[in-house]
């Protein structure tokens, strides 16, 4: 798994299989190796090149310490007050760093799956680099504006939530406590899944300084709700009806806005993307990316995203 440099940073990237490229941007302190291996490999088995990286100040992509560590806290209350937030970095920097990861590969355009923050970077993506996109995909995220995107209290304790212990068992155990808390059965990733992961990640480089900064680039950015129509390649969100995390309205705001857009609310999932969504998931992603937009989708209205009733997805 090589290192290539873009956008001046260094990013880690991995590819699996051969055909249309398939870029996959992971969420907030996750690495790429949260997109299983396993459903990687069952998207390139459709005849995409699938790709995931780890994003900046992430696991083995560059860490940028010298950047220094943000007050979350004085953060959140400016971003409360509406005020400006100094950050080190915003999602418009992480989503040229996705654009420049796929000109680094030699890859002028490509299908976009965005999950959590790696949707609100997908996003941005769309807005910056629009010729780079041929489909776009955008899971359990938000569109930034402060009062479409507001967590239940218990499900961000146990994101910001630092583990008492340290080391591996540490970060194992912040893992198992955040999935318990933001997923739900039968959609979850059972815990043996997580495990061996959790471990990984601990491994391949644990960086709470650089959770920090990409939770700050998520405050300082501005919100996206009146720029979404300016998106016009064929987009598809996933949100789950009991994601406590990112709630559904802010996927329903999102999809009401991006012209074309296409929404499933798929009940009983939560903040993950569990093994047993993986083949609706894959579905949909390959459905969405045969897709060419008609004059009649993209002027299709804002309340037929927001009235849309959850979809039951077979265990």
């Amino acid at each position: 798994m090589p290192n290539i440099r873009a956008n001046g940073i260094d990013l880690h990237y991995e590819s699996f299989g051969i055909g249309e490229p398939l870029l996959l941007i992971m969420g907030i302190g996750a690495q790429m190796i949260q997109w299983d291996e396993d459903f990687c490999l069952a998207l390139s088995m459709h005849g995409f090149r699938v790709i995931r990286f780890d994003n900046r100040d992430v696991g083995e992509s560059q860490i940028l310490n010298e950047l220094g560590t943000p007050d979350l806290n004085k953060a959140l209350l400016r971003k409360a007050l509406g005020l400006k937030i100094d950050a080190p970095y915003t999602l418009d920097d992480m989503a040229d760093d996705a654009a420049g990861l796929l000109s680094a590969l030699g890859v002028d355009a490509a299908h976009v799956v965005g999950m959590s923050l790696g949707g609100m970077v997908a996003q941005c993506m769309a807005l910056r680099h629009p010729a780079r996109l041929r489909s776009l995909c955008i899971i359990m995220s938000a569109p930034g504006d402060t009062w479409a995107g507001l967590p239940m209290p218990r499900a961000f304790a146990a994101l910001t939530h630092r583990p008492k212990k340290t080391g591996e068992q540490g970060a194992v155990e912040y893992q198992l406590n955040l999935f318990r808390a933001v997923s739900f059965a039968p959609h979850q990733t059972p815990e043996r899944r997580l495990r061996e992961p959790a471990g990984q990640h601990f491994k391949r480089g644990a960086h709470p300084r650089g959770f920090a900064r990409q939770f700050a680039a998520i405050l300082a950015s501005e919100g996206r709700l009146m720029k979404l129509h300016q998106i016009r390649v064929p987009t598809l969100v996933i949100h789950g009806a009991r994601d406590p995390l990112i709630l559904p309205l802010a996927g329903r705001l999102v999809a009401a806005r991006i012209p074309g857009a296409r929404l499933s609310i798929v009940a009983d999932m939560g903040h993950d993307l569990g093994p047993t969504l993986w083949p609706f998931v894959i579905d949909a992603i390959i459905s969405n990316g045969k897709r060419t937009l008609t004059g009649r989708e993209t002027a299709m209205g804002f309340v037929k995203a927001l009235s849309q009733r959850a979809v039951v997805v077979p265990g």
